[in-house]
């Protein structure tokens, strides 16, 4: 035998050796029909529901229907180089997100691809888009507040962490802008943001990006867009993307707030993926399972117990009525799923009262369990003060000729009260700020101040209060309370305040 064979033969049995025997079984199926982003596949006995399945060209889709002797999948990306006869392949995986800190400071789609232009999200954590919530056993009631720096929701309409508070109201009555301000005022607390939009216009996204920056608040947010222009199952995924970057840091025993802007559009896009699958329509056209839809969502935002790591997700969703209408069938549904509402009227933003609170309506059932002791005792009168005044503002209104001096002096304090709980937008209220102001309120020492001059009156007030008392602010934001102490000094500071303002 020759070199030249002896190496031949040398290579053979290399080859042999090194052969590996083990198979692959792929579950594989032909696309019969493709259209309007939907996939009708003849094969793939073995799909799951949600389960990724693997298109031509790298495109990705999701297994929806699973009939008889087909499967119906939305797909994920451009379908039109997808043809009747492809071959689409099963992964095995269930649909699922990127999570972790990388997420932070980032914008990203439903499938945790970067939308920022920047860097691809490196981690091998991925989290599940659908979850079952956390049973009854594994959670704790709502005891810790989350201050969203607002005077009039942090004082009357308290969120707590682990809460679903859901922000209705028309559009252009700054629901966004609530929910913006919350996350502004997390600036250096240990409560991290995620914001999650739904439908909305690339240019409003890119607005709300830029402002979270200017403020410094997406040092701790995480922004899922799923814009207008995107397909409809990527709007429908996004809310539950942003969900599973939620229960990653409620794992670890931290606690996420996120913000579903909003779930009016995700109705819709539900609605139509399920037109498209040729799901039996029921009421408005929507399917019958558009409550299940969001309350499974809404249940996953939970205060879990000590055992299981004490960590929350706070619910903040968003719904858009139609003039004003909260009967409609989605609105009802988010309302009966969430614990209290913060409603917004078009009356009250036009006439100036912003944040356009209807303090009747709105509600939060989790109530004065989530509230500091100091905001406890300013929040109690003041409930009470703006529940008198609405309803002798309603007489009042046929003139104050006749009225006693009592019910003059009510209606003149709950207007000056109401000039106290307005509050421009980007401008979060810290806590001992929000006491000393209502403590004032609420106390009458505002009850002889010119309507348009309470705006001033509380800017110079909290100016000197930091400037020259600014022991009271530091006492009531370490001990959380207004002690007799303190508010012998709040009162004696005010009282000597008010001497220098009235020469003023």
């Amino acid at each position: 035998m020759t070199a030249k064979e002896q190496d031949i033969v040398s290579v053979i049995k290399k080859k042999i050796e090194q052969f590996d025997t083990q198979i692959t079984m792929v579950d594989v199926g032909n696309v019969v029909a493709v259209g309007d982003g939907i996939a009708r596949i003849h094969g793939l006995a073995g799909a799951k529901y949600n389960e990724l399945l693997q298109f031509p060209n790298e495109v990705m889709g999701i297994a929806l229907n699973l009939e008889e002797d087909s499967v119906a999948a939305v797909i994920l990306g451009d379908d039109s180089g997808i043809r009747e006869g492809d071959e689409v392949r099963a992964t095995g995986r269930i649909a699922e997100i990127p999570v972790g800190d990388v997420l932070i400071g980032r914008v990203i789609d439903s499938l945790g691809r970067p939308m920022d232009g920047k860097e691809a999200i490196k981690t091998k954590q991925t989290h599940p888009l659908e979850r079952v919530a956390p049973n009854v056993v594994a959670r704790k009631s709502v005891d810790t507040p989350v201050q969203t720096g607002i005077k009039a929701i942090d004082a009357m309409i308290p969120i707590g962490r682990g809460q679903r508070e859901l922000i209705i109201g028309d559009r252009s009555t700054g629901k966004t802008a609530i929910a913006l301000d919350a996350i502004i005022n997390q600036k250096g607390g240990d409560l991290t943001c995620i914001y999650v939009a739904i439908g909305q216009k690339a240019s409003k996204v890119a607005q709300v990006v830029a402002k979270l920056e200017e403020y410094g608040a997406m040092e701790h947010t995480v922004v899922v867009a799923a814009n207008a222009s995107e397909s409809v199952a990527l709007q429908y995924l996004a809310p539950y993307a942003g969900c599973a970057i939620g229960e990653e840091i409620m794992e670890q025993g931290k606690d996420a707030l996120i913000i579903y802007d909003d779930l009016s559009k995700h109705g819709w896009a539900y609605r139509q993926l399920s037109l498209l699958l040729r799901r039996p329509p029921g009421r408005e056209a929507y399917p019958g399972d558009i409550f299940y839809l969001h309350s499974r969502l809404l249940e996953r935002a939970a205060k879990l117990n000590e055992e299981n790591g004490g960590g929350s997700i706070t619910a903040l969703p968003i719904i858009e009525t139609q003039a004003g209408d909260v009967s409609a069938y989605i609105p009802t549904n988010v309302i009966s799923i969430t614990d209290g509402q913060i409603y917004l009227e078009t009356d009250l933003f036009n006439a100036g009262i912003r944040p356009a609170l209807n303090i009747g309506i709105s509600v939060s059932r989790v109530g004065s369990k989530a509230q500091t002791k100091a905001m406890k005792k300013v929040a109690g009168k003041l409930k009470l003060e703006m529940a008198q005044y609405r309803e002798l503002a309603a007489f009042a209104q046929f003139g104050t000729a006749e009225l006693d001096k009592a019910t003059r002096a009510q209606i003149e304090r709950g207007r000056r009260i109401t000039e106290v709980l307005k509050q421009p937008q980007y401008t979060p209220r810290p806590l001992e700020n929000q006491v000393i102001i209502l403590y004032t309120a609420v106390s009458g020492y505002i009850d002889d101040i010119p309507v348009d001059k309470v705006v001033d009156f509380e800017a110079a007030l909290i100016r000197t209060m930091e400037t020259m008392h600014s022991e009271i602010g530091k006492d009531i934001k370490e001990t959380k309370d207004i002690g007799d102490k303190t508010e012998g000094k709040l009162k004696a500071a005010i009282e000597g305040f008010k001497k220098g303002f009235s020469a003023e």
